[in-house]
This record gives structure tokens, C-alpha cells and sequence, in this order.
């Protein structure tokens, strides 16, 4: 089955789109052995009605070799393999009184399906769902599953957007998953990339303009999105959307790196993207997010849609790197790169209590202008941005894959935990971060061409080396590299990561409990470093006392206030809570 028609169409009707061509051809069979003519159909697709047989398929164009469906649902044997015909309407479904976690409510877990568990599976993550449930975040955001080359790889190289990671559990796996998840209580997101396709197995410029050299990404030439054969691009992209929403049944997706979408249309994809998200919840009566990563600190990226007039892109929220780099710079004292506007001592206390982007029209020293557009606190709440203390960027980034706290005390990693589940800013939690995970997280992938796969590992060095880090990097390619990165179950309760286990539990159930903690509006609460390596967060009647460094402090306890969190050295009495070095308290009603 293919084509844009819905996906519940006549599963003998196969449709491409390849306007271009002048002749097609449907193979079926595993060995594409069987030839059968299509015929051209309006708009430039072709159709012809089969026996599907196998149910594998591709198709070949002007007598060249076959390649996969454009939107094939399932690459079982590969992303080089014809593709497979899946039903997703026969999916046996059990959340039929599910309904949904709103944006503002959310609080994100961020995993990789091949390193959360040594299974490396759909069905690995579900066996651990109670484990999140408990931890009590709400979202499981899942890296992307959308087929790449080979077994393991981060999976921003997908190359068939539409079909399901083979070796994750396919189709059938996700679905298992995402229905899990809703028993649980659990909404689940996926991270889709739009903006381009890996380099191995990108079969698309060969059937149809899917890509156009009008605009660059660093990944090559950008999608086309607003060029000749433009409409049926975008239909391919929104159809890739509802797929996801309806028939995965996923509550949002996190668009990778939408500053790399290039169109110059009047009506951006982004808009698009979001009517359709919006449409979807109203039919559903569950509630779709879409979340965008971007770097140019605009807050018209989750501006509402305006119709005719200039507006926002609609969308519902946003990354907020700012705030992941100033609780990195204050945690750890780096300051190489583009942490070094961070190192500002003002900027802590902007990004927690403020606006959630430093840059907001000042001067970005790693760019060499200036950055950003101020955020509207009384038309953009906090809630539509979510922040970080952890990411698959800012760890698996860096050359070993180390995370915070392997390079800082304990008590300082709990700290940056206190700072961000008590922020204004959806919280996201890296998998692992939890429990101070001792393994790292790195980049690896799985290419069988080895001029490509020397290119990443030279490029990865040659990177690096720039940054002072030569000869560290591990290599991609190495099944160990993979292996390091895979989270280890049986340390979660062994000592000091059951303590911050437990540290993280209580902070995330007082984020759900204390309406101040989840409605204090951006620039209501306050942030200050009244000492050195002190930092003092206000909001409502809930106080956050952090300390950086070896020092401590003593702060009043206000009227009715008590402990309702704390990590390391604290200690109340007389009206006062002293905070030892590396410590954190969290003092206030109980809501």
C-alpha cells in the first residue's frame, strides 16, 4: 500500500508518486522479481492494483534498479530492501479511555530505544514503564524510530520516514508500546526529522523532487518545500504527521530542528503542521503537541496562527537550549565554545526566573551578532518551553558522552535537578539522569559502507580535536561504543542512586502538588546568587536554596514554611536552614 490516498485504502492498489518518470514499474516479492507496468495518473502519480503475494514490494523507474516505498510502513529487511505492506488499521488497540496529557501538565522523559534497555526493543521500554510511572514524569518522548541503516544508530539518518525501526519491534512494537504507555498513564511523544534524510539508503531524490538546491541545511540540500512539486512535499510530510497521531495513537511529536525547514511560502509548513495537530485533537478529544527544536530564540515559533494576518507558526511548544546552557555553565564551570555567554553571572538568574531565552536581541559572542527576540510573558507562558539539565545533544555531543554529574559532586547534579523541576519551563529528564547514571552516552552507528562510516569517524576526530578533545573520541562504529551507552538497570537501587532517585521522585511529585510551582507567570519569581556558589530561587511561597562549591549558607525560614525536599547537608532550626557544601533544600508549604 502507498500513496497519499489513507492509509485503510485497498491494500492491492499500490500509488507513487514520480512525476518525472516516464515509465514505472511495481516488483513484487523479496527479490523484486516480478514486474508489473503502472499506469499514470493525474497530478504525476502512478497507480496499478496486484496481488500483493508477499507483501513485499519497490518500485523502478526508467528501467533502473528498484528502491523502497517513499512511504512504506515497514523495511523489515533493511532500508536498501523492498519495503512491506502493513495494515495499520488492524493494530489491536486497548486505550480506548485514554485522554491524554495537555503540554502544561507535562513533565518529559527523553529515551533511545536501543540503549535504554540491553534488549534494545519496544518491548524492552515497557518493561520499565512502571519505573517512569513511579518516577511520575508524564511524557515519554522517544528518540526517532523511523527506519535507518543498520541495527543501532541515534536515528536522525532515517531515511523512510514513514516505516518503523525493524530492529526496535517494527510497527507492531511501537504499538505495544504506545498502548502500554497509555495504561500506565503515560503520554508518549517521538522525535521526527523532516528537515532531511541521512545519507545511506535516501531513495527519495530518485523518485520525485523531494529535495531542491535553492536552500542548504547542514546536511545537505534542504526539502522542498516551497519550490516546483512543492504541494505534494509538504501533503508527504503532513500525511506524516497524521500517521503518527492517528494510527501510532502518539500524544505529540518533537520536530528536530525546525530553523532548517526552508520555505519562503506564505503560509510556513510549521502552520500547517500545527492546524493539522489541532484539528487532530479536536476530532480525537485528546491533546496533540508538537514541539519544536529550534536555535533562533523566536518566540513566534509557538505564536498562535493568525489566518490572514502575520502570526506565529501555531505550534505548542519549543526546546529551550538557554536554559540547558546556563545550568551547565553554573554546575560545571565550563565556559569553551558557545557556553562561554553563559558564564554571564546574570545569566542563571535570567533564564529561571525571566525569559527562557538569554539571547533575547542581544549580543551572541559565538555567533558574532546579536541573537533572539524577547518573550512576551503575558502572551507566552513558560510552560510552552521545555528545558533541560540533560539531552541526547548535550551529552552523546560531547567527545566521551559524559554526563553532568560525572564530572561534578552529587549533591551539585541534585542541585541542577532542584533548579529545573522548580522552573517555569516543562521540565525534561534525559533516561538515566534520574539516578546519576554511570554510563555514558555516546554517538554510534551502524553503516555497512565503509568509505561512509571512515568519514564519521574522521569527521567526529577532526571535530573534537578542535575542542582540545584528539584521540578521545570512541569510535561510532565499534559495537562496544553502542554497548557502553546502554543504561544499566541493576544500579538504580544500589546507594547514592536510590538517594537521587528518590530526590528526583519528590521534586517531580512537588511540582504536581504546589500550584506555584506549575503557575507562577515568567518574571513573577526570583532568582539571585546573593554569595558566591549561592543560589536563591522564589517562587510563590516555595524558596529553593543551592549550593555551588564548598561553602555554606543560612537562610530565615519563613512563617509556616517546612523541608519539603533537601539533598546532602541540611539542617533546620530557630527559624533558620543551614546548607552545606554541595546541597540543596527546597523550603515551603505543602500546597
Amino acid at each position: 500500500m502507498s500513496g497519499r490516498p489513507s492509509p485503510a485504502a485497498d491494500p492491492r492498489t499500490y500509488r507513487l508518486w514520480a512525476p518525472d518518470a516516464s515509465a514505472v514499474e511495481l516488483r513484487l516479492g523479496a527479490g523484486s522479481a516480478l514486474a508489473v507496468p503502472m499506469a499514470r495518473v493525474d497530478g504525476g502519480w502512478w497507480e496499478v492494483a496486484a496481488d500483493p503475494g508477499d507483501g513485499r514490494y519497490a518500485f523502478a523507474l526508467d528501467g533502473r534498479p528498484p528502491v523502497p516505498d517513499p512511504r512504506s510502513r515497514h523495511q523489515p529487511d533493511g532500508v536498501h530492501a523492498p519495503s512491506a505492506l502493513v495494515d495499520t488499521s488492524a493494530f489491536a488497540w486497548t486505550d480506548h479511555g485514554w485522554r491524554g496529557v495537555p503540554l502544561q501538565d507535562a513533565v518529559v522523559y527523553e529515551l533511545h530505544v536501543g540503549t535504554f534497555t540491553p534488549e534494545r526493543t519496544f518491548d524492552g521500554v515497557v518493561r520499565h514503564l512502571a519505573h517512569l510511572a513511579d518516577l511520575g514524569v508524564t511524557v515519554v518522548e522517544l528518540m526517532p524510530v523511523a527506519a535507518f541503516p543498520g541495527r543501532h544508530g541515534w536515528g536522525y539518518d532515517g531515511v523512510a520516514p514513514y516505516a518503523v525501526h525493524a530492529p526496535y519491534g517494527g510497527p507492531e512494537g511501537l504499538v505495544r508500546l504506545v498502548d502500554a504507555a497509555h495504561a500506565r498513564g503515560l503520554a508518549v511523544w517521538l522525535d521526527v526529522v523532516h528537515n532531511h534524510l541521512g545519507p545511506s539508503g535516501n531513495y527519495l531524490g530518485q523518485v520525485a523532487p523531494y529535495f531542491t538546491d535553492r536552500h542548504h541545511t547542514p546536511w545537505g540540500d534542504a526539502v522542498n518545500l516551497d519550490g516546483p512539486g512543492s504541494d505534494e512535499v509538504r501533503a508527504y510530510l503532513l500525511d506524516n504527521v497524521r500517521l503518527w497521531l492517528e494510527d501510532y495513537h502518539l500524544d505529540g511529536l518533537r520536530l528536530d530542528a525546525v530553523h532548517a525547514l526552508h520555505d519562503e511560502r506564505a503560509v510556513h509548513l510549521l502552520e500547517d503542521l500545527s492546524a493539522l495537530a489541532d484539528e487532530i485533537s479536536r476530532s480525537s478529544g485528546i491533546p496533540r503537541s508538537l514541539v519544536g527544536e529550534s536555535d533562533r530564540n523566536d518566540p513566534a515559533t509557538v505564536a498562535p496562527r493568525a489566518g490572514g494576518g502575520v502570526g506565529g507558526t501555531g505550534l505548542h511548544g519549543q526546546w529551550a537550549d538557554d536554559v540547558h546552557h546556563a545550568l551547565h555553565v553554573a554546575l560545571t564551570g565550563e565556559d569553551q565554545g558557545y557556553y562561554a555567554d553563559f558564564a554571564d553571572p546574570g545569566a542563571l538568574p535570567k533564564v529561571l526566573g525571566d525569559t527562557p531565552f538569554f539571547h533575547d536581541g542581544t549580543w551572541s559572542s559565538f555567533r558574532g551578532r546579536r541573537h533572539g527576540r524577547p518573550v512576551d510573558p503575558a502572551v507566552t507562558p513558560g510552560w510552552r518551553f521545555v528545558a533541560s539539565l540533560q539531552t541526547h545533544d548535550q551529552v552523546g555531543n560531547r567527545a566521551m558522552g559524559d554526563r553532568i554529574g560525572h564530572g561534578i559532586p552529587a549533591g551539585r547534579a541534585a542541585a541542577g535537578a532542584a533548579l529545573l523541576l522548580t522552573s517555569p519551563y516543562t521540565p525534561m529528564l534525559f533516561m538515566g539522569e534520574e539516578w546519576g547514571a554511570s554510563t555514558p552516552w555516546q554517538y554510534f552507528t551502524d553503516h555497512e559502507e565503509e568509505e561512509l562510516a571512515a568519514s564519521i569517524r574522521e569527521g567526529r576526530q577532526r571535530e573534537f580535536a578542535e575542542h582540545g578533545w584528539a584521540g578521545q573520541v570512541p569510535d561510532p562504529q565499534d559495537e562496544g561504543t553502542v554497548s557502553a551507552s546502554t543504561l544499566r538497570w541493576d544500579e538504580v537501587a544500589g546507594g547514592g542512586h536510590a538517594e537521587l532517585l528518590g530526590f528526583y521522585r519528590e521534586l517531580i511529585r512537588l511540582r504536581r502538588t504546589i500550584p506555584s510551582l506549575r503557575s507562577t507567570p515568567l518574571g513573577e519569581g526570583r532568582v539571585s546568587r546573593p554569595e558566591e556558589g549561592v543560589v536563591l530561587v522564589e517562587r510563590g511561597d516555595v524558596r529553593v536554596v543551592a549550593v555551588l562549591g564548598s561553602g555554606s549558607t543560612s537562610v530565615p525560614t519563613p512563617d509556616g514554611a517546612e523541608v519539603l525536599a533537601s539533598f546532602g547537608e541540611v539542617t533546620a532550626g530557630d527559624g533558620r536552614i543551614v546548607v552545606g557544601p554541595e546541597s540543596v533544600v527546597v523550603v515551603g508549604g505543602r500546597g
